[in-house]
């Protein structure tokens, strides 16, 4: 237990001890669970407080705190309610802290004090135990009476200076006799004594804070006793300062006077009475009453009046002439007010000034009429939101008090533009001031002041917005307002429906997004050519087919700008065409040199070549070029080309048929009306294998779906079985010198009709080519080889040499 200075210098006796008392996380600490102070002072009572930071996802924030002694239906009634202490009560806090200051303490304040915080959790409400027990006492002289007593003194008196707060041994005591300070330094002091006499004490240091004087010999004796020892007024108004005193004697003056800052009147054997003094002529009353009762009345108060007030009288021989302190008087500006606490049963309004504590004289107005019947600092009535409520003491009135008014949310006009800066503003008229809490398509936002700034608002802050505005009155809550925050079309992305490979005859879709406000009109291109304006953001594809293939992009735009997505290839995949077959050289062809056989397909992907000739059950070549080196008159027969991918195959045929020389004029014009048609369908394929679009869609040329294959191992699709396969037949004639005109259709078996029947059943149609030569040849079979050149050839008249030539 120790001496300890509390705020404002007044002397405050602590038990050092702390409790600690939690549940859960949740917690209050007191700094000290016994503090006894002295009357008159003031006391600061310390605590912290915990509780879970985040309960169930929901962050935890603190929304009440309070002190209190008492229960009222079960629920802690706020001290700042409390008549008792009006104006006498303050809360203050730091991170976590709390702390309660009482002021102008008196022994009524004696209690148990207990902290309570409320939360935003359900059921979040703490009361801390078991509290701090205050104590309030003040000094009292025991006087213990010597046997050697006559009936108008005591020869020698022991007098105690005590106090049921223990005081450190070391304290330092001040003794006054009469009113007068005397020597003694310790609690106990031994005085001759006399009928008259009177004594107080108090520790030095803290002065202002004596005893009561008590009579030493006897019920009678001269004293003076202040019925405040401070007092606080605003300036301009009227302040009451009393005293009572009692002498034995017959009281022959009286007056009032004003000690000086030096306490220089303390030698002084006159002061000079204030009805006399030039500062305060005509603001100066004293008024007496019955029983020793003096009232020293100041009015039209100014800031120089603000000193020590003292009463003296003079019995006969007697002058009292105190050393003890009077009434010190404060003059201050007017800081009237109405505070408004929150308690569970509604709100409570207090009449609040730092100079009217305990005060009793005041009216209350319910807007501007005055409420009959309250005169207290607490106002006891029901309180009505809707309505505004002031308080007045004498001829000063505080501000009223008023839920806030309903809050005027602003935005800035015109179009909000994307990264620009941008200021939300609530205001509300409100007394109390008013809290703000912001929403966002009904969520909390954490902005708690009258503003949101946004430096550069993006498009995610677009959204409604409202405030509320709230004090201890009410809460109040402002109309929408829709921010739409517009910026100039994002680069688009266009996707295609369609994950696979796009296959002909297949549905395919063609999406543009882009994120824009407003919202973005769309155009479509293909390979630069406008397809579709407006606000369709979508190219539909029913049944797309080849000529759909091609480089596709979108272009957005709105008001605030336009842009061009990036580009997407469409590559359509489809089975091979009919397929081409032609022969070459296509001049007259000498026996024994080389003749090749060409087919061509359009396909995606490229087709594959294989060739078959009638009657084989083996491939004869693969690859889309068949060349026979030495080409012989038993090379001739039925030649069918297949063109294969994964999306399907076609067939056609090739006749090489072998000529008399009779036939020679006849098959010359059958070969020159075959080279011209086969003239025309290699131009025309030529043509749509060079589109711009493979160019683009591979970042070169695509792979040619009519590319030379070069022979190589036979694939097992090649290995099909005649029967299996389809296509066109093309005839080609081979004529040989009259000696030889036995060898023509020599290669021609009765097998050929059936299968040709079998392919004419498949719907293939049938060309025919000839080629001539001058003779037979007995010379080996055909040889095959590779062929490296993408061309297309044309028929051929083979020539065979005579014989005999030598």
């Amino acid at each position: 237990m120790g001496l300890t200075a509390a705020a404002g210098g007044f002397v405050v006796f602590l038990l050092s001890v702390s409790v600690i008392q939690a549940q859960n996380d949740w917690g209050v600490t007191y700094t000290s669970t016994n503090i006894c102070a002295l009357k008159g002072s003031s006391v600061e009572l310390h605590c912290t407080y915990r509780y879970p930071s985040r309960i169930n996802g929901i962050d935890s924030t603190v929304e009440r705190t309070l002190w209190f002694t008492k229960l009222q239906d079960e629920e802690p009634v706020d001290l700042r309610t409390d008549p008792q202490y009006a104006g006498r009560v303050e809360y203050s806090y730091d991170v976590n802290g709390c702390t309660l200051r009482i002021t102008d303490l008196r022994e009524s304040d004696s209690a148990v004090y207990k902290f309570r915080f409320i939360t935003n959790q359900p059921g979040g409400k703490f009361i801390g135990s078991p509290g701090v027990t205050l104590t309030v006492t003040g000094f009292q002289v025991q006087v213990l009476k010597s046997k050697s007593c006559r009936i108008e003194s005591c020869a020698w008196s022991e007098l105690k200076c005590s106090s049921s707060c223990r005081l450190p041994s070391q304290s330092s005591y001040i003794w006054y006799k009469n009113g007068q300070k005397v020597l003694g330094k310790t609690s106990s002091h031994i005085d001759y004594v006399y009928s008259g006499d009177s004594y107080s004490c108090a520790v030095k240091g803290y002065e202002h804070l004596p005893s009561p004087s008590v009579c030493g010999y006897g019920y009678s004796c001269n004293r003076v006793t202040y019925t405040h020892r401070s007092i606080c007024a605003f300036k301009g108004s009227s302040v009451n300062i009393s005293s009572t005193y009692s002498s034995y004697r017959s009281i022959t003056s009286k007056l009032w006077f004003r000690s000086e800052h030096s306490r220089q009147w303390v030698y002084q054997s006159r002061p000079k009475d204030l009805r006399k003094d030039p500062q305060y002529a005509g603001r100066v009353q004293v008024l007496e009453t019955e029983g020793g009762r003096s009232t020293l009345r100041i009015t039209e108060l100014t800031e120089r009046d603000s000193a020590q007030y003292h009463f003296k009288f003079t019995a006969r021989s007697f002058d009292w002439r105190s050393s003890l302190p009077g009434t010190t008087l404060t003059v201050t500006d007017p800081d009237l007010q109405v505070q408004v606490i929150w308690s569970s049963t509604g709100p409570k309004l207090v009449c609040h000034s730092s100079c009217l504590a305990g005060r009793t004289s005041f009216v209350w107005f319910e807007n501007e009429t005055e409420i009959q019947g309250e005169t207290f600092s607490s106002y006891l009535g029901h309180v009505d939101p809707t309505n505004w409520y002031s308080c007045a003491h004498e001829t000063y009135r505080s501000l009223p008090v008023y839920a806030p008014v309903v809050p005027l949310l602003m935005r800035p006009p015109g179009d909000i533009m994307r990264d620009s800066s941008v200021t939300l503003t609530c205001s509300s008229s409100a007394h109390p001031p008013a809290k703000y809490t912001w929403y966002k398509n009904n969520l909390t936002l954490p902005n708690k002041g009258t503003q949101i700034m946004f430096k550069s608002i993006q498009s995610s802050d677009s959204g409604e917005y409202y405030c509320t505005a709230e004090n201890e009155l009410a809460k109040t809550t402002s109309e929408y307002v829709f921010v739409n925050v517009k910026y100039a079309p994002k680069l688009p992305s266009v996707s295609v429906s369609s994950f696979a490979e796009i296959v002909e005859g297949s549905s395919v879709t063609l999406t543009c997004s882009s994120d824009a406000n407003p919202a973005a009109n769309y155009t479509w291109y293909k390979e630069d050519q406008t397809l579709l304006e407006g606000l369709k953001d979508i190219i539909h594809f029913s049944s797309i087919s080849s000529n759909d293939s091609g480089i596709y992009h979108c272009q957005s735009e709105n008001q605030y700008g336009r842009i061009n997505s990036s580009s997407v290839c469409i590559d359509v995949k489809y089975g091979p065409r009919l397929p081409s077959v032609s022969v070459s050289p296509s001049a007259e062809i000498v026996e024994g040199s080389s003749v090749n056989l060409t087919c061509s397909s359009d396909a995606n992907p490229a087709a594959t070549y294989t060739w078959y000739k009638e009657d084989e059950d083996s491939p004869t070549a693969s690859g889309q070029i068949f060349t026979i080196t030495d080409f012989r008159a038993e090379h001739s027969g039925n030649y069918y080309c297949e063109a294969r991918n994964k999306r399907g195959f076609k067939k056609s045929a090739l006749r090489l048929i072998v000529l008399a020389g009779a036939w020679k004029s006849a098959a010359i014009g059958v070969t020159t009306a075959a080279l011209l048609a086969v003239i025309l369908i290699a131009v025309l394929l030529r043509i749509r294998r060079h589109k711009p679009f493979r160019l683009q869609c591979w970042g070169g040329e695509r792979p040619d779906n009519r590319a030379q294959l070069k022979m190589g191992p036979v694939s097992a699709a090649a290995q099909r079985r005649p029967e299996e396969r389809q296509g066109d037949l093309h005839y080609a004639s081979i004529s040989f010198s009259p000696n030889e005109a036995d060898a023509l259709y020599s290669n021609i078996r009765p097998a050929w009709a059936r299968r040709q029947r079998e392919e004419e059943s498949k719907e293939d149609d049938v060309d025919y080519t000839t080629i001539k030569t001058d003779g037979a040849s007995s010379a080996p079979g055909p040889t095959r080889q590779q062929h490296g050149e993408d061309s297309f050839a044309l028929y051929s008249t083979v020539s065979r040499s005579n014989m005999n030539t030598p």
